[in-house]
């Protein structure tokens, strides 16, 4: 496991989920407000849209909140305007990092990057420096208890899904971006709860970071990304193996 989801699995060891959901919250209205600004206002005619409401319906972000964030977005209510930019660089041991943000202030956003980035040992790159060493992926997590393998391979297959992993207490279900909300369908029909349903992108390869000091490193660097307001998402390439891990969140 590496990068986005060996960082989900760290932060549900460290027990981070309910301390950061009012974070979560925040990227979320972000992404739908633009959702809908780009698309427009009706979940079924926009995918990108349909895809955030459902993320934050699964995050059990109230209607109200969700409501809101459309109108802002088209219009029928004031709000800040957000411009999405992809910022590329490195990490320690040479990392591929990926970062997704939407902010009003570019220029604050780059320059806050760009200091987390060379305080840990890395630096940021040039635009397509990394991207090319990620597929765009819709990516569905469901518990390992909340439904027996058979029945996730079944309904995720005849859906349309690429692959189903079983990656550290979790299925994950792989999809084609644009299949994503057919298969998220498939399986709430069938009344099987998802802890995760988002476009992501994974990693083709990756690096081993085997010092102590470059894991620690990568990790400190991706957890202040994630902290930054204007980051919606961060990946990276990295593998750290379980015992290292294990050392490092002691």
């Amino acid at each position: 496991m590496s990068g986005h989801s060996k960082w989900s699995t760290i932060k549900r060891k460290k027990g981070k989920a309910d301390a950061e959901r009012g974070k979560l919250f925040t990227r979320l209205i972000k992404e739908i407000t633009v959702a809908a600004r780009e698309g427009g206002g009706d979940a079924e005619a926009n995918p990108r849209l349909r895809t955030a409401v459902a993320t934050a319906k699964a995050s059990n972000m109230p209607a109200d909140n969700i409501k809101r964030a459309i109108q802002k977005g088209t219009g029928e209510l004031p709000g800040v305007t957000y411009e999405g930019v992809t910022y590329e660089g490195y990490g320690p041991g040479g990392v591929a990092v990926y970062m997704e943000v939407l902010t009003d202030n570019k220029n604050r956003v780059v320059a806050e990057v760009r200091h987390i980035l060379s305080k840990y040992g890395g630096n940021l790159g040039s635009n397509g420096c990394v991207a090319w060493m990620f597929d765009k992926k819709g990516i569905i997590t469901i518990e390992l208890e909340a439904a027996d393998e058979d029945t996730v391979m079944e309904i995720a297959t005849d859906a349309g899904a690429e692959d189903i992993l079983t990656e550290d207490g979790a299925y994950e279900i792989l999809t084609d971006p644009a299949d994503i909300d057919t298969v998220r369908s498939a399986l709430e029909a069938k009344g099987i709860p998802m802890a995760e349903a988002e476009v992501t992108m994974r990693p083709q390869n990756t690096v081993k970071l085997t010092s102590e000091s470059d894991a620690s490193s990568m990790l400190k660097m991706f957890e202040l990304l994630e902290e930054n307001d204007d980051v919606q998402k961060v990946y990276a390439n990295f593998d750290i193996d379980e015992a290292l891990l294990e050392k490092l969140m002691d």
